[in-house]
C-alpha cells in the first residue's frame, strides 16, 4: 500500500515509521485528522486515549464520526477504521480520561513521540511532563475553536505563541512548575473570533489542518533523523 509514498520518502524511513510506538490523547478534530493520517503514512503501533464517545454535534468536523456510530466510543470506531486501512496495525486503546491518578499505568509502556490533542490543559501539563522524563518527543496542540482559517496553523515553540488563552494557560502552569516552554506546539495565528455562546464554535478546516501537521511533525522528525546518520 506504500508504493507512492516510497517515491517520496526513503525505505528506511518507512520501515523506522513502522517501529515508532506513537501516544494518540484525544481523537476529536485534531486527533482524527491525525490518526487517519498517520494509519495512511505508516505508522502501525498507535495508542489511543480518549474517554469520550460520538455525538451528533461532532458530525460537522470530527473525521471518524457519522450518523450511524452516534454513542459509540471513539477509541473503538479509530481503531475499527486503522485495520481496515492497514490490518497490519497494532492499535491499543483506552477509554478513559488521562489525569495523575492514571497516567502512570498508561507510561508503563515507552513512547517515541506523544500528540497531544486534547482539550484539558492539566492532562497537557502531564504529558509534557512525562515526555521530558521519558524522554519521548511531544506535539501539543493548542486552540482550534472560533477560527476559520486553516492556513494559519503553523508549528512553532509554545514560548513564541500570542492571542492563544489556551497557550497562555498552559505557559502559566509550566512556568509554575520549572518546565522550559520550548515545546513543540500546533498554533493558530488567527485571532479567535468572538462569539455569542461560551462553548467555542468550530468547522472541520482548522482542527484538520492542525491534525494534519501533528502528523507531519513527527514524520518530518524520523525523515530528518534518517537521513543525517
Amino acid at each position: 500500500m506504500f508504493e507512492r509514498t516510497l517515491q517520496l520518502i526513503e525505505k528506511e524511513t518507512l520501515e523506522k515509521m513502522h517501529e515508532k510506538k506513537i501516544l494518540l490523547v484525544g481523537i476529536g478534530g485534531v486527533g482524527g485528522y491525525a490518526f487517519e493520517s498517520l494509519i495512511r503514512l505508516g505508522f502501525q503501533d498507535i495508542t489511543l486515549v480518549d474517554s469520550d464517545s460520538i455525538e451528533e454535534s461532532n458530525l460537522n468536523r470530527q473525521l471518524l464520526s457519522t450518523t450511524k456510530n452516534i454513542g459509540n466510543f471513539k477509541t473503538e470506531e479509530a481503531k475499527k477504521r486503522g485495520e481496515v486501512i492497514n490490518p497490519k496495525a497494532k492499535i491499543k486503546t483506552y477509554n478513559l480520561f488521562l489525569n495523575k491518578d492514571n497516567i502512570e499505568a498508561l507510561f508503563e509502556s515507552h513512547y517515541d513521540y506523544i500528540i497531544d490533542a486534547c482539550d484539558t490543559i492539566t492532562t497537557k501539563y502531564l504529558l509534557i511532563k512525562k515526555a521530558l522524563e521519558y524522554n519521548s518527543k511531544i506535539i501539543t496542540c493548542l486552540g482550534t475553536g472560533n477560527r476559520l482559517n486553516p492556513g494559519e496553523i503553523t508549528i512553532t515553540t509554545l514560548n513564541k505563541t500570542y492571542n492563544d488563552p489556551l497557550a497562555k494557560a498552559l505557559r502559566t502552569l509550566l512556568k509554575k512548575n520549572n518546565i522550559p516552554l520550548n515545546i513543540p506546539v500546533l498554533w493558530s495565528k488567527e485571532l479567535p473570533i468572538k462569539t455569542k455562546t461560551r462553548a467555542p464554535g468550530s468547522i472541520v478546516l482548522v482542527p484538520a489542518s492542525a491534525g494534519l501537521q501533528a502528523a507531519y511533525y513527527i514524520l518530518n522528525d524520523i525523515k530528518k533523523n534518517t537521513s543525517s546518520r
